[in-house]
């Protein structure tokens, strides 16, 4: 029995896949603790998130309520990736046939769905999150507050971008 092309990444299926890019995305923001506690407003994005779902204030919220909501969305972040490349990818190989591989995906849908991954992961905080519930924040300090999130997003790119050829690769 064969199975079609959409429900396999590099040899591994679709469900697995999307699993170990959820993962990954937890690594990522596991990784993105680093910045972010180095920060003086590191975590200032996870406490008006958390905030912003409770319908609180950030100033309202426990560390821990911000570090688990973190890292959920890092876990999300990573379901996004797996949906972004599983698009890409399908687009790629009807248009252009196999590529060069990272590991056990495709290099161009790879770095395609990482780069928008991370800049969704800024652009919704930084651009529609912030300037509505963060109210204080946003007038005292978001310009701050966008670059140090900025930073952070970097990291969690780049550390997504590594973690899941190296998963593909060693799983």
């Amino acid at each position: 029995m064969t199975v079609p092309l959409a429900l396999v990444v590099g040899g591994t299926p679709v469900v697995r896949f999307a699993l170990l890019a959820a993962v990954c995305g937890l690594l990522g923001a596991l990784v993105m603790d680093v910045p972010m506690t180095n920060q003086e407003h590191g975590f200032t994005p996870a406490y008006v998130a958390a905030g912003t779902l409770r319908r609180v204030g950030a100033e309202e919220v426990s560390f821990e309520s911000a570090f688990v909501l973190h890292h959920v969305t890092g876990g999300i972040a990573g379901l996004l990736y797996a949906a972004a490349y599983l698009a890409f990818g399908l687009a790629a190989a009807a248009l252009a046939g196999p590529g060069v591989a990272l590991g056990g995906v495709a290099a161009f849908p790879h770095v395609l769905a990482t780069l928008l991954v991370s800049g969704f992961v800024y652009g919704f905080f930084a651009h529609l999150v912030l300037p509505r519930a963060g109210r204080r924040i946003y007038e005292e300090r978001a310009t701050a507050v966008r670059g140090q999130w900025l930073r952070s997003t970097v990291v969690f790119g780049i550390a997504l971008g590594v973690s899941v050829p190296a998963a593909t690769t060693l799983l």
